[in-house]
């Protein structure tokens, strides 16, 4: 399937800093190239994971975000909403629906990236609880709660948030993509991108290799080519 060219404002929803780098950051940079503004709404702030870096736990959100700020910056993103809620404790409850459903709001994206609600056992990394988590949320915050007027009516009546319709959702790691992004002239930023989230990475060095293996064979799936390195997603239409 081919994108649709018509998209001039993208929201990112993910559960952790650094999920969006994994999943969709060389989409993010082309896009950002052809002038689409990108936007990332974060729903933790990664502060249960990490590799033992010697940061002390209180101060690991700081880092965190530091990480996450220069590595949207590098897919060139400068808008990024932070939700705070506790990471590996993430819930799918009306409290998330909500916290999504304003920033769609605030945002008015034409398309909404995030992650897949389902849990998948053959790519058992991508399935943490709270990417799940997110991801439903992300799903019900953009049907039917952001369109709506009496879902969450405070959000309009007290902070003056008009409702938004998405017309579309990308969902990631899905074991059957059916949209996919050539990220060829985009790969190396995504490599950077990742790298910038240094309190992740116990052995950085085998991170360049295996992104290019995984966006290789998501190109030859997509029928690409040789040479070539995309992402794939679910596209589903919420118009």
């Amino acid at each position: 399937m081919v994108e649709n060219p018509q998209v001039s404002r993208v929201l990112v929803v993910t559960a952790h800093p650094d999920d969006v780098d994994f999943g969709a950051a060389g989409s993010v940079a082309a896009w950002t190239d052809q002038g689409v503004d990108v936007s990332y709404c974060i729903c933790t702030h990664g502060d249960a994971g990490g590799a033992d870096s010697g940061i002390p736990r209180d101060r690991i959100h700081v880092v965190r975000r530091k990480e996450q700020t220069a590595a949207a910056s590098v897919v060139g993103v400068r808008d990024l909403h932070w939700l705070g809620f506790p990471d590996g404790a993430l819930e799918y409850n009306l409290e998330l629906r909500k916290a999504i459903s304003r920033v769609i709001r605030i945002v008015r994206p034409d398309r909404v990236v995030c992650q897949s609600p389902d849990r998948m056992l053959s790519r058992i990394y991508a399935s943490h609880p709270d990417h799940l988590a997110a991801g439903a949320a992300a799903i019900a915050a953009v049907y039917p709660d952001s369109r709506n007027a009496w879902a969450f009516p405070d959000l309009l009546d007290e902070e003056g948030l008009e409702p938004h319709t998405v017309p579309e959702l990308w969902i990631m790691a899905r074991e059957q993509p059916n949209v996919f992004v050539d990220i060829t002239d985009a790969v190396e930023r995504k490599i950077e991108a990742l790298l910038c989230h240094e309190s992740q990475m116990s052995d950085p060095g085998r991170m360049p290799d295996m992104i290019r293996e995984w966006a290789r064979a998501t190109a030859q799936r997509a029928e690409f080519g040789p040479d070539r390195f995309a992402e794939g997603f679910e596209r589903v239409d919420t118009a």
